[in-house]
């Protein structure tokens, strides 16, 4: 099976403007992302999608494979398909594409290895990773995505609320009864689907979370979820830099 991954960034950030080029430890965010990815087995190649050119000519210059996209994207997904397309044109195919966060500078390779082992099952088009909370305050932040799941490992469900809501037990005792998940962003899609899901338009459950992949539920495709082990710390902010004490 012939997976690609793709990082989509962007420079124009609204909370954090030029977030790929902020250096970490004596590297930019964009550097670390790439190399972590280039870590995984799974992977045939690794490409930064980027809709500007300080962005493409720094990857570039660290010997990193980049391409320039629209800026009137709207979503990452949207970016990956755009990539996919192209490289298509090129005669260059893939049966799966997986999007990288490029705000998650220590990305664990062994997360997108486990998201691309979904594939070896036909039925499976898209697939997530979901991680158990052991935090109330992550289960009550409306910035940490929660994810119910049937039995079959498919979401239900993604929501900044606390999902399910736990009738007649105090808030700070919810983790005891139930096993809460959140929403690692990492995506992989078919690239077929990916095509397809590009093309819906944003249902009200999206508009009401804020959340694109309740488009792809509303409109019946299956999301499947995996479970991993490892944490994952995405850079939102100036002040997220401060969780990062790794050095090389």
């Amino acid at each position: 099976m012939n997976i690609i991954g793709i990082i989509p960034a962007r420079y124009a950030s609204s909370r954090f403007p030029g977030k790929p080029l902020v250096e970490i430890h004596g590297k930019t965010m964009i550097q670390r992302v790439y190399e972590q990815a280039k870590k995984a087995t799974r992977l045939a190649d690794v490409i930064v999608a980027t809709d500007d050119n300080r962005i493409l000519k720094h990857v570039l210059s660290f010997g990193g494979k980049a391409l320039m996209t629209s800026d009137k994207h709207p979503t990452g997904t949207d970016r990956c398909h755009e990539i996919v397309a192209m490289l298509a044109e090129e005669d260059q195919h893939y049966d799966v594409a997986i999007n990288i966060q490029g705000d998650e500078p220590y990305i664990n390779p062994e997360q997108i290895d486990l998201l691309a082992g979904s594939f070896d099952n036909p039925q499976i088009h898209i697939a997530t990773l979901v991680k158990a909370l052991t935090d109330s305050e992550e289960l009550f932040s409306a910035n940490i995505i929660k994810v119910i799941k049937d039995s079959s490992n498919r979401a239900i469900y993604f929501s900044r609320t606390a999902i399910p809501f736990q009738r007649d037990k105090i808030r700070e005792t919810w983790l005891q009864f139930h096993t809460y998940y959140k929403h690692i962003g990492i995506y992989a899609y078919r690239t077929n689907t990916l095509k397809e899901i590009t093309q819906l338009p944003a249902g009200s459950l999206e508009r009401a979370e804020s959340l694109e992949q309740l488009r792809w539920l509303e409109n019946g495709y299956a999301i499947f979820v995996k479970e991993t082990s490892f944490e994952s710390h995405s850079v939102d902010v100036p002040e997220d830099l401060m969780k990062f004490n790794v050095q090389d």
